[in-house]
């Protein structure tokens, strides 16, 4: 995950209280005003490691400064959010499950009919999934790609995308407008929420690992 560092403010621009990614996150948003925030965010989603956490509050902040007007803010990266939400959905529905279950099958300790409980699964509860992942680091992003595999009912998808979406650039930019100078305390805290949901993935992969070599062992 990228890391933002914010400097003491120094008069002028906006920008020339930031350094680095942070800094530039700054420029775009100055130059190109609410596009350049739903530029940012839709590159969020399509790149991960992209940190909304420092997107969204920056947004915020800068909006606080007077660059921008806070709600149209929050639209743009709404926009944004499902912009970039749709190509990975695009993404997921190109590769198909055909092709999923092909690339399982030839993967060590991966059954194909892991991948269609999976999907099944989602097929049932893709709904809830799409509105709550929105709310959740990493997963909001990867979320739209079971979707599109799915091919989960497109103006549904869009719907729920831009509600949860909705949700959590509201509260990310308006804790960035209110904190102003402060709006990096909100990357503190939604990192702390993304290394608990990494440190949960990783756990939740090693338990699948465990599970099946034990399995292919009693089954020898």
């Amino acid at each position: 995950m990228l890391s933002a560092h914010a400097l003491p403010p120094a008069a002028g621009s906006t920008t020339d209280a930031f350094t680095g990614f942070t800094g530039w996150v700054v420029s775009v948003m100055e130059a190109l005003g609410v596009a350049g925030v739903g530029l940012l965010v839709a590159l969020e989603n399509l790149f991960p490691p992209i940190p909304s956490e420092v997107i969204l509050p920056l947004a915020g902040f800068t909006a606080s400064q007077g660059s921008m007007n806070l709600w149209l803010a929050i639209v743009g990266a709404t926009v944004g959010s499902v912009v970039g939400a749709a190509a990975l959905y695009w993404l997921g529905a190109a590769f198909g499950l055909a092709r999923l279950r092909s690339w399982g099958a030839r993967v060590p300790l991966v059954d194909v009919a892991d991948i269609d409980r999976t999907v099944d699964w989602f097929h049932r509860h893709g709904r809830p999934a799409v509105l709550f992942g929105r709310l959740v680091p990493i997963v909001r992003s990867l979320i739209s790609i079971p979707a599109g595999i799915d091919r989960m009912n497109l103006p549904l998808f869009l719907i729920l995308t831009t509600v949860g979406s909705l949700i959590w650039n509201s509260v990310l930019v308006g804790a960035g407008f209110a904190l102003g100078e402060n709006w990096h305390v909100v990357e503190l805290y939604v990192g702390r929420l993304q290394y608990v949901v990494i440190i949960g993935v990783v756990l939740l992969v090693a338990w699948f690992v465990v599970r099946k070599f034990l399995a292919r062992r009693t089954a020898s």
